[in-house]
């Protein structure tokens, strides 16, 4: 058994997170090294409530702003050639990744 790495992808926009993760499938398959994934992690909401009349007069009527946080989970083959194409992926802005290495 050799090394594998665990890449966790997290964003805001699940269709970069998703571009994201064909691109390493795409890496995966050129260089042939096994991939397990994308696995998509439970979804996390961030809801802000907040009163819409600055002053407190009149009724009480509140604006809900949300934030969804997506995750993916991939698991691929620690190999040379495949971890150095990754770090070559132009990455977006808003798209925050982790490699982790596990033996």
């Amino acid at each position: 058994m050799g090394q594998k790495a665990r890449i966790r992808l997290v964003s805001t926009d699940h269709r970069k997170l998703d571009e994201l993760c064909m691109q390493i499938k795409r890496i995966a398959e050129t260089t042939g090294v096994r991939m397990a994934g994308p696995i998509p992690l439970p979804t996390k909401r961030l809801v802000v409530p907040c009163r819409k009349s600055p002053d407190g007069e009149g009724s009480e009527t509140w604006d809900k702003w949300e934030m969804r946080i997506h995750k993916r989970l991939i698991d691929i083959d620690a190999d040379e050639r495949a971890l150095r194409q990754l770090m070559r992926i132009p990455i977006p802005k808003d798209v925050h990744i982790e490699i982790v290495l596990k033996g």
